[in-house]
């Protein structure tokens, strides 16, 4: 009832509406300690679930929006190709199918530019499995063969993960951590994948600066050049920007320092038009 406002409601809703993407948890285990509220382990029913509110919710987004274009029509008939998207999409809306499998060109999506759809976000499913597959996929279960399948369907991904697991790798040091992964089988914790799988899903890189008192981790989009980069840290360093001294993270644990890259000849001075890759090491040079 959250697309009517009962139980959360529109602060459900709306806390949706300011995300970029959507991180849809789904339980796949069995647990009779842990009793499911409809008694019985169904994936697809409870991703249906949600889903529906967000359709309900997004179908009186487009009502609302096609009365208003329908209107505009009357004075002027470009409005025409608007209504055209605007009603293939709640067509699709009605058949229980969420926005984002509709196949749109650009001219299409800029139409909808200012009407934020919670259906049309990007969204990775989450199987929170049982231990038991904690180091393998379970494609021996039909729950999870159904949910990776209806993913597919519309181009999203599933990342299983026993939460479980993660709860008690976020109790223990980094020594402590490995030593635990590596007794399980598993070669990367559920956590790190599933921040690759979102940095991947929105198009966003990282790059770091280091000094004497600090290294950080920036985030950028994908294509972004080495000035707009700088931006990201300062806006003086953009406006000052003379170059970038870019060092691959790779050859960094190559050579173990900055000073025996920069000896080995890998240390690169770049300019304005160099386009930064992940995990780019930069010293920038600039002058305001």
């Amino acid at each position: 009832g959250a697309s009517k406002g009962e139980g959360l409601g529109n602060q459900f809703l709306g806390n949706i509406r300011e995300v970029d993407a959507i991180l849809h948890v789904v339980r796949c285990f069995e647990d009779d300690n842990i009793i499911h509220v409809d008694g019985k382990i169904d994936p697809m029913r409870d991703l249906e679930t949600i889903n529906l509110e967000l359709i309900f919710s997004d179908m009186e987004i487009l009502e609302r929006r096609m009365d208003r274009t329908k209107k505009a029509m009357r004075a002027d008939k470009k409005y025409a190709a608007e209504l055209e998207v605007l009603e293939k999409i709640y067509h699709v809306l009605e058949e229980g199918k969420c926005a984002r499998t509709v196949e749109l060109t650009d001219d299409e999506r800029a139409c909808l530019a200012d009407t934020p759809l919670l259906t049309m976000k990007p969204v990775i499913y989450v199987a929170n499995v049982s231990e038991d597959y904690a180091a393998t996929e379970p494609n021996d279960m039909e729950a999870y063969r159904r949910l990776k399948a209806y993913a597919e369907s519309e181009h999203s991904e599933v990342i299983p993960i026993c939460c479980q697991i993660e709860a008690e790798i976020a109790e223990l040091g980094a020594e402590e951590k490995a030593m635990f992964l590596s007794d399980l089988g598993i070669e990367e914790s559920g956590l790190d994948r599933l921040i690759k799988a979102s940095y991947s899903l929105l198009g966003l890189i990282s790059f770091l600066t280091a000094g004497p008192d600090e290294c950080r981790a920036w985030t950028i989009r994908k294509g972004t050049k080495a000035p707009k980069a700088a931006g990201k840290i300062h806006s003086d360093i953009e406006r000052g920007f003379i170059r970038a001294e870019v060092l691959a993270f790779e050859d960094l644990k190559k050579y173990g320092s900055m000073s025996a890259a920069r000896d080995a000849g890998v240390l690169r001075s770049e300019g304005k038009e160099y386009v930064m890759q992940d995990g780019d090491i930069v010293l920038f040079r600039f002058n305001v």
